[in-house]
């Protein structure tokens, strides 16, 4: 089994959105680094083919910033 490139761009971010998902609530800084694991993960959609899967984590990706900008703002954790 070979991956090529767009396949291990996309298995880094996935992972990506996973480790930073699970350490949110300690920064501020991971709600960020979710938030362009998204993006980046809705770009591996988009060149892999997958427009649904790009929209939606597109849609994440705009959610996780706006999460990261409330809670740098606040200075706090949200939950």
């Amino acid at each position: 089994m070979s991956l090529d490139a767009l396949t291990l761009f996309g298995l880094a971010s996935v992972t990506l959105m996973l480790v930073f998902y699970a350490y949110e609530d300690l920064s501020h800084w991971c709600v960020f680094g979710f938030a362009i694991a998204c993006a980046l993960a809705s770009i591996y959609g988009f060149l892999q083919g997958a427009w649904p899967f790009g929209v939606v984590e597109a849609i994440w990706a705009f959610i996780a910033m706006k999460r990261w900008q409330k809670r740098r703002l606040a200075g706090k954790p949200l939950r």
